[in-house]
């Protein structure tokens, strides 16, 4: 775990794929809790579930990335104004099957959870169920396979709404799942060769602190992701 920025009232971490934020039903250790709980003890019942102590805001298990953790009761509550009032801005960077026409789009779609599988968010829903789901996306680089034909694009994701699985639920609605995701890719899934997780990385976040001044957080793409922009940039 790296710690990328700290104060007195705020932790934020780089959190690496295959983590799980906090204990669930199949993960009762090694999660991203237990870890600040052992590191930072001034944390545990912060919040409003000591299951949770500390966080505002979650990642999913195999997604990298900026966290940010509440050091005491009054910067959780003050972040989950923040989030509520969307006042967080995050970015991520997405790798998705395909060639995305568009140079940049909005997808506004509702979501809600799939009748048919537990885990996962499908655009539509029973009516009442759906909530409201905003992404912003922009290319940054388009690949093609010589070899095998096959093409990618990186984007620069913005969702303006924080609901669960909302970028690979839009994603994948929009006719390009991201790379490497098996709940997500369907018929269109696709792994460049060596990368064993999805490519979807939480890469800043900015927001305003308690004392009123702008914070702006940064995580470097992890080595995998790294190094599969690299291959496919090589053309492999």
């Amino acid at each position: 775990m790296k710690i990328i920025y700290k104060d007195k009232d705020i932790i934020a971490i780089a959190k690496p794929a295959g983590m799980v934020v906090h204990h669930d039903a199949r993960h009762m250790s090694g999660t991203v809790v237990d870890w600040l709980l052992e590191n930072y003890p001034e944390i545990e019942g912060v919040g409003e579930d000591i299951i949770r102590s500390g966080i505002v805001h979650r990642l999913d298990r195999d997604t990298s990335g900026v966290l940010l953790i509440a050091r005491n009761q009054k910067s959780f509550e003050h972040l989950k104004k923040l989030f509520q009032a969307r006042g967080v801005h995050k970015k991520y960077s997405a790798l998705v099957v395909g060639a995305v026409k568009k140079d940049s789009g909005i997808i506004d779609a509702p979501i809600a959870r799939s009748t048919k599988h537990f885990e996962k968010r499908v655009v539509g829903g029973k009516q009442g169920r759906s909530r409201e789901a905003i992404t912003h996306y922009k290319v940054v680089e388009r690949f093609v396979l010589s070899s095998s034909k096959d093409s990618f694009t990186l984007l620069l994701v913005e969702p303006k709404t924080g609901r669960t699985h909302q970028i690979r639920s839009h994603l994948a609605h929009l006719g390009h799942p991201v790379v490497c995701d098996s709940l997500y890719g369907g018929k269109r899934f696709l792994c460049p060769a060596g990368l064993g997780r999805q490519f979807l990385h939480a890469s800043s976040i900015e927001f305003i602190n308690t004392k009123g001044t702008k914070i702006h957080v940064e995580a470097p793409l992890p080595k995998d992701l790294a190094g599969t922009l690299k291959q496919l940039r090589n053309g492999v």
